[in-house]
């Protein structure tokens, strides 16, 4: 299952330009991790900018989802941001909290890795995802 999302993940052009490693899949669980770039991923203040922070979270539901239920597209998403978003590396799980038919409810939580290798929860998301066929 890794080696599948992996192979998703590897077709995203934003994903690979933003660094996103999927490090774990199983089923209904899956997590992401990117390393901080300074020179492009800052805010006005220096934090990890919030889009950056909505598309890890996007895409950790997302693969999530993707584990129990093939190809998704969200129809729906939310994200808190908790607390500055400051951190040497970034790790998102996403995990399926509902999976129908037609629709996959899935959360995720982004964490910063300080210097000291502690984890400081910085985010959440919630999304809805609608399973869809595979492009021809």
């Amino acid at each position: 299952m890794l080696d599948a999302i992996r192979a998703i993940n590897a077709t995203a052009a934003f994903n690979r330009w933003a660094g996103f490693e999927v490090t774990q899949a199983a089923a209904g669980e899956a997590e992401l991790c990117m390393d901080w770039r300074a020179d492009d991923m800052g805010q006005y203040a220096g934090f990890l900018h919030a889009g950056l922070i909505g598309a890890m979270l996007d895409t950790a539901c997302g693969f999530a989802a993707a584990t129990v239920a093939g190809q998704v597209l969200a129809s729906h998403f939310s994200v808190n941001c908790l607390t500055p978003a400051v951190g040497t590396r970034f790790i998102a799980r996403g995990r399926v909290i509902k999976a129908g038919r037609k629709q996959v409810f899935a959360r995720a939580e982004l964490h910063a890795r300080a210097d000291d290798d502690t984890l400081r929860l910085v985010a959440t998301g919630d999304a809805i995802l609608v399973p869809v066929e595979a492009k021809a």
